[in-house]
């Protein structure tokens, strides 16, 4: 037997009547002349009481008889088993685990904090009992085992590794996803389903956080300035084309490029321009 048997069991309500009929008889022995009758039926009835099981939503009951897997329960009621059974709880409702922030070295070696998040429930009772010596360690355990791999798979973001598909830091539905089924392969043995599990903290390690700052930091400044040197280009061929168009003014190769010049200045400055009104020719 290295599977779950669930087991029908008997009404505990019908065993509870026997139960108090048998505690009346026992009383009325000892009030007549039977009071060995009553002296011998008091651990009958013990052991009758021992028997009743309560069994609530959401739990289960492992049952032994001499070490020997007798099977489970997960249905919920009052019953009554086999006195001799050891009874091992177990419950069944889903459980949250948020793991500490452990250092790990991504795809492309950089030291980064990371936790996560599991959701997670008991699926297989005789697994999560006989299979594993303590289930809710073995969760805790396998979970950073996990993280760990996950980590080491994938580059912290895409500033390493231009050409990655999946980062950590952007694409969270895929990386949560193979973070689901990482989990839940190691889990499989202690009978453990695992509902969800998804990244809950994520950042370069205090060392290199600074100096990974300014690098973004750089990189969007970069893309900033290719932007609007980018549309400054646009704008002035726009007034160059439109003068042209319109003969408003005859402007020489010399003359556009002065032009070009102090309008990129204009529109690619950081700092507002004091307009120079010139009275006289361009070169005077």
């Amino acid at each position: 037997m290295n599977n779950e048997k669930n087991i029908s069991l008997r009404s505990g309500y019908l065993f509870l009547l026997l139960s108090l009929i048998l505690f009346g008889y026992i009383l009325y022995s000892f009030t007549g002349k039977q009071m060995v009758t009553g002296l011998f039926l008091i651990p009958v009835l013990l052991i009758l009481f021992s028997g009743f099981v309560v069994n609530s939503p959401n739990n289960s009951k492992v049952f032994l008889l001499f070490g020997k897997y007798k099977g489970s329960v997960k249905e919920n009621g009052f019953f009554w088993v086999n006195p001799f059974y050891k009874k091992t709880p177990i419950t069944l409702r889903a459980r949250n685990l948020e793991s500490e922030k452990i250092k790990v070295n991504d795809k492309m070696g950089n030291p980064i904090l990371i936790s996560v998040i599991l959701v997670w429930k008991v699926d297989d009772t005789y697994k999560a009992s006989f299979d594993v010596d303590n289930y809710e360690a073995f969760v805790k355990i396998q979970t950073d085992s996990a993280v760990r791999k996950l980590a080491g798979t994938y580059p912290y973001d895409h500033f390493e590794d231009e050409d990655a598909t999946i980062t950590l830091s952007t694409n969270f539905e895929d990386v949560n996803l193979a973070l689901e089924g990482e989990i839940s392969e190691r889990l499989h043995i202690a009978g453990i389903k695992v509902i969800e599990a998804r990244i809950g903290y994520l950042a370069y390690a205090p060392e290199i956080a600074h100096s990974m700052l300014r690098r973004q930091q750089a990189s969007a400044v970069v893309a900033a300035r290719h932007k609007i040197v980018e549309g400054a280009v646009g704008m002035v061929e726009s007034a160059l084309q439109l003068l042209d168009d319109k003969k408003i003014i005859e402007l020489d190769s010399e003359k556009k490029a002065s032009m070009v010049s102090n309008l990129m200045v204009v529109l690619c400055g950081d700092s507002e321009v004091s307009p120079v009104v010139n009275t006289g020719t361009l070169h005077s």
